[in-house]
């Protein structure tokens, strides 16, 4: 280590100024590809979530449209009419109940919708960065 610290005492500060701009280039290109892919997987999630809530919804839509008659006459054959249909309204609405908690969990996962790794990544590089301004002066 003290040969590469001899090594860059003796290049001329032009060429230790210009490898830093590389390196500060190369740098912030990785942080912003680092950025892009974090909110491409964020953003699937929040899109997850809402399939689910969107599923939730047309599941109650069909479901109430289609099956309720059905199943409030089958229903009333055992039960007074009244009591079928209540039966049938709390199912449906526990179903409802149960995709919309799936859905909310999902769209949690997906957020903030903030790259987190690559907002870390480079608060520690600019620390590397400064840490070595202040060893370079000494």
């Amino acid at each position: 280590m003290d040969e590469q610290h001899t090594q860059l005492e003796d290049r001329p500060i032009g060429d230790l100024v210009r490898q830093l701009s590389d390196q500060t280039t190369t740098l912030v290109r990785q942080e912003i590809e680092l950025a892009k892919a974090e909110m491409t997987a964020k953003g699937k999630q929040v899109g997850m979530g809402a399939g689910a809530f969107g599923g939730a919804g047309l599941f109650g839509l069909y479901a109430v449209g289609a099956i309720t008659a059905c199943l409030i006459l089958a229903l009333s054959t055992a039960v007074a009419g009244w009591l079928a249909a209540l039966i049938v309204g709390v199912v449906y609405a526990a179903i409802a109940g149960v995709l919309a908690l799936i859905g909310k969990k999902k769209t949690q996962a997906g957020a903030p919708p903030v790259p987190e790794r690559a907002i870390s990544s480079t608060k520690e590089d600019v620390e590397w960065a400064k840490t070595r301004a202040r060893t370079a002066r000494q």
